[in-house]
């Protein structure tokens, strides 16, 4: 009968399956450590692209704010503009109230109505006078309300019963009243509108043959 020693080929089995066991460990290892490291520069690269772009936006909306800033600038300018223009407007259209306040006093003051005094306050008129009856005063204040282009609101603050003398000596009764009117103010001109770019030249006249 032959005996075999089979210990030392077990041994060598085991062995080369250890050594098998650890190449494959560390090929599984090294793989590892290369798909870690492709995704670690993948997400780097991303993070460096979402950073650019974060950049790019905040270069953005900077700029964007300095834009705005202009705007709200410029409309600043303009209401300031236009406000300057209004005063100018306001103060040509006042230079000739007292003309046109006058030139209206006369024309529709009635017979028999004297004004003795005149106080404005703003676009505010206030007039005081005697008049030789009421019914001269409601004339006044019709004329005011219906026929004047520069005065409107008439309004009769105050009528009393007053008695004068007269040259003779006659006891005659006036009615002193006080009333107030409100200026109109000129309605602004319009702007003149430009002709449209590139419009056709009227046409000339056709020459007689």
């Amino acid at each position: 009968m032959i005996l075999i020693n089979l210990l030392p080929h077990r041994a060598e089995k085991r062995r080369q399956r250890r050594q098998a066991f650890f190449v494959g460990v560390g090929m599984a290892a090294g793989v590892g450590l290369a798909v870690v490291a492709v995704w670690f520069s993948v997400v780097q690269k991303l993070i460096s692209d979402q950073e650019s772009r974060n950049a790019m936006l905040k270069a953005e909306i900077t700029r964007v704010d300095a834009q705005i800033k202009d705007v709200a600038n410029l409309r600043a300018e303009i209401e300031t503009l236009k406000a300057r223009q209004r005063a100018v407007e306001d103060l040509q259209a006042d230079r000739n109230m007292p003309v046109h306040l006058l030139g209206e006093l006369v024309r529709q003051t009635p017979e028999g109505v004297y004004l003795t005094a005149m106080r404005q306050n703003s676009e505010v008129v206030t007039l005081t006078g005697i008049a030789q009856t009421n019914e001269r005063v409601s004339e006044f204040l019709r004329n005011v309300q219906n026929n004047s282009p520069w005065l409107e609101k008439p309004d009769l603050v105050e009528i009393k019963s007053v008695s004068s003398t007269g040259a003779n000596r006659e006891q005659r009764r006036l009615f002193d009243f006080t009333m107030r009117v409100t200026l109109k103010r000129a309605p602004a001109p319009s702007p003149a509108i430009p002709a449209a770019a590139g419009a056709p030249a009227p046409a000339a006249a056709a020459k007689s043959p």
